[in-house]
């Protein structure tokens, strides 16, 4: 009887590595998310279609060689950037398994429309949250640097506003976020975080990924879908011990999309993604009426399901 549990145990086992080998294999071969997501993505709810449409900047794009695994840092920030007044929020990518930043531009231009500079990298190995770390301390760079970059003028000299940077990754990208935020060096320095389609970072997982969620003190949205892929790589069981490691001293939200799988969550979640960085970055008043007050809109929203909120002042 022990030899056919611990034989059940083991095809399960695998089953998990083949699951997220071949999701990854398949993610390696294809643009992450699509150019036209923000006008294709079904919203169901007035504050979700606003914040997954296009924002009112152009964008433009930089990118910086790093002698480090990841390769390069990605940024995209708004065109007019040296025209607008003060500085502006940052939103640090970390990847998923397969989905390095190349992949996935099309969402970093939705964010810096909205007025936010992004920095993403090429890191595949993401978990331990490094590579966000490294982001923020080349962000500090650039805020002080005085010469020029890749042979232009520094347009970001005193344009980050590093008092207000926001953190979101998927899948692998989630245990990231729980890394970044609680165990590097610039923890403190996140002041909202989102994680997509990633259950308990602090449960025993087959890939040695280590992150503790018990130590979070970010306000955190968690999000995934009831997809067949997310039903094995972030099932509802695991986004609620998430949900539930979090301190209740800090404000979290959990919910779960339902015509989405677990690709798909990075972007089909964008609009209240963009939301989230909006209240929690920009003081958008509005943006928190999405998740917040007695009428918050995810929960009257046919989309998602399995909702919780838990509300800090």
């Amino acid at each position: 009887m022990l030899k056919r549990i611990l034989m059940l145990v083991g095809f399960c086992i695998l089953f998990i590595i083949l699951v997220v080998v071949i999701f990854g294999v398949i993610l390696s071969k294809r643009p992450f998310v699509p150019d036209n997501y923000t006008q294709t993505v079904k919203t169901g709810g007035v504050l979700e279609s606003k914040y997954i449409s296009m924002g009112e900047h152009e964008v433009s794009y930089m990118e910086s060689p790093a002698l480090m695994s990841f390769k390069k840092y990605e940024i995209f920030y708004p065109t007019d950037i040296s025209d607008m007044n003060g500085k502006l929020p940052v939103v640090v990518f970390v990847n998923g398994t397969g989905a390095v930043a190349s992949k996935y531009q099309s969402l970093q231009k939705h964010l810096a429309s909205w007025g936010f500079i992004t920095i993403a990298t090429e890191e595949e190995y993401a978990w331990n949250g490094f590579s966000a770390e490294m982001s923020v301390r080349y962000l500090e760079i650039l805020n002080e640097y005085e010469g020029e970059v890749n042979g232009a003028g520094n347009v970001f000299r005193g344009k980050i506003d590093l008092d207000k940077v926001g953190i979101t990754g998927h899948s692998q990208g989630g245990f990231g976020v729980v890394n970044a935020i609680t165990e590097q060096r610039h923890a403190s320095s996140y002041k909202s975080a989102v994680i997509l389609s990633c259950g308990d970072t602090k449960g025993i997982n087959l890939f040695q990924w280590e992150a503790d969620d018990t130590l979070i003190k970010t306000p955190t949205l968690i999000m995934g879908s009831t997809g067949n892929t997310d039903s094995v790589i972030a099932p509802l069981e695991g986004l609620q011990k998430l949900y539930n490691n979090i301190p209740n001293n800090v404000t979290k939200v959990l919910a779960r999309r339902n015509d989405a799988d677990h690709g798909e969550m990075l972007y089909y979640a964008d609009g209240y993604v963009t939301a989230w960085f909006m209240y929690y970055l920009t003081d958008d008043v509005e943006a928190g009426k999405a998740f917040f007050e007695e009428n918050a809109e995810i929960l009257s929203n046919p989309l998602y399901q399995d909702i919780k909120i838990n509300a800090v002042e």
